[in-house]
């Protein structure tokens, strides 16, 4: 049976890639149509109720909630793109690098991700915001350092088992260098496992996002964010509560299919699992 075939027939798989779907063509909309301009103040029509004019209604500043959640949803794939992205590239270099070289080199590696571990994305972005002060930029550094030990621990173990396979060492008696077999050999066999770990990275990458802005140490108005507009709603908790049901559902909704993405990509790419099915 072929992969498109399996793919189809896995449940927490197919929900999940509708709702990334979802997630990424909300995202690519963004650019091109929203309702109204997300950051345009409607004072008269502040806390509006759903109507045919503004669909989710109006917030306490008579902005439009369909617009703010619609380019809310550009900010958090940017965060989540970019942040793995930075993960990967300094994580799986690094994990590869230890596996192969192995002694000093991997205990290096092993002993800056402890340290690296030791300074979360909320304490690495107080550290930057009080240098260069919040914002989208300061989240997006945060949430990549933070993934960068992650990749790391995770391609080095990974890797280290393809290292003491037969077709490595067969590989390596033929007089095939380090890079060379990590190249041709090593990296495609523990691809499956970086790709899995890049979809948990992007949901905790939104909810990270979520909690700086929040926080007030992410993305800084007039940018719409997911998270601080729960921050905003807490202030109407009793006036207008559904102002935290719209972002809290969308943050839910995008890290729930990204999880079950994840998920389904683990029992789709590992070869035993997919025999089991």
């Amino acid at each position: 049976m072929s992969f498109a075939a399996r793919a189809a027939r896995h449940k927490s798989f197919a929900i999940g890639a509708v709702l990334v779907a979802l997630l990424l063509a909300t995202a690519v909309l963004s650019f091109f149509w929203t309702p109204y301009p997300a950051a345009d103040l409607d004072i008269p029509n502040k806390l509006a109720m759903p109507s045919a004019a503004h669909w989710l209604g109006t917030d306490s500043l008579g902005r439009d909630i369909v617009s703010q959640l619609i380019v809310g949803a550009r900010y958090a794939v940017a965060v989540g793109v970019v942040a793995v992205g930075i993960g990967i590239a300094f994580g799986v270099s690094l994990g590869l690098w230890a596996a192969a070289q192995r002694g000093w080199v991997e205990e290096a590696v092993m002993r800056f991700s402890d340290f690296a571990f030791a300074f979360p994305a909320l304490l690495t972005a107080i550290l930057l915001s009080a240098v260069y002060g919040p914002g989208l930029a300061t989240s997006i550094v945060a949430i990549g350092i933070f993934n960068v030990p992650v990749f790391a621990r995770i391609t080095r173990a990974a890797a280290a088992g393809v290292w003491a396979r037969e077709f490595v060492l067969a590989a390596r008696a033929c007089g095939k260098g380090a890079w060379s077999i990590t190249g041709r050999h090593v990296l495609p066999n523990i691809a499956a496992i970086l790709i899995v770990q890049a979809t948990v990275q992007f949901a905790v990458a939104i909810l990270a996002e979520a909690a700086l802005s929040y926080l007030g140490l992410g993305t800084q108005p007039p940018q719409p964010s997911w998270g601080r507009m729960l921050n905003e709603a807490q202030q109407m908790m009793f006036q207008a509560p559904q102002l935290a049901i719209y972002p809290g559902v969308a943050i839910a909704l995008a890290v729930l299919g990204l999880n079950l993405m994840g998920d389904g990509l683990r029992d789709l790419l590992d070869p035993r699992l997919a025999r089991s099915r």
